[in-house]
């Protein structure tokens, strides 16, 4: 038999603005994907979006490699919000 993908689930709660990565689990397809996290990882009905990803489709660094990866944007201080002063009425920054 042979063995289902691995998906992994974000959810995006009432309170928030972005998905948040909640854990994995298995499923024949998408569709059953996003039911079976709807059933696993929104018991309370706090969630709003449910984004899932078959495993194999995800790419990331090496921890080993963060030295020479972000190093570079050390000298791009303009990038930082330090420097700007916010309004109090802007939201979400």
């Amino acid at each position: 038999m042979n063995e289902w993908p691995l998906w992994e689930v974000f959810i995006r709660s009432k309170q928030g603005l972005d998905h948040k990565h909640v854990g994995s689990l298995h499923a024949a397809d998408a569709q059953m994907a996003i039911e079976n996290a709807r059933d696993v990882y929104t018991r309370r009905m706090e969630g709003v979006s449910i984004w899932v990803v078959e495993s194999k489709h995800i790419h990331a660094s090496s921890p080993d490699e963060a030295g020479s990866l972000f190093d570079p944007a050390n000298d791009k201080a303009y990038r930082h919000p330090t420097f700007y002063d916010l309004p109090d009425e802007v939201k979400y920054m």
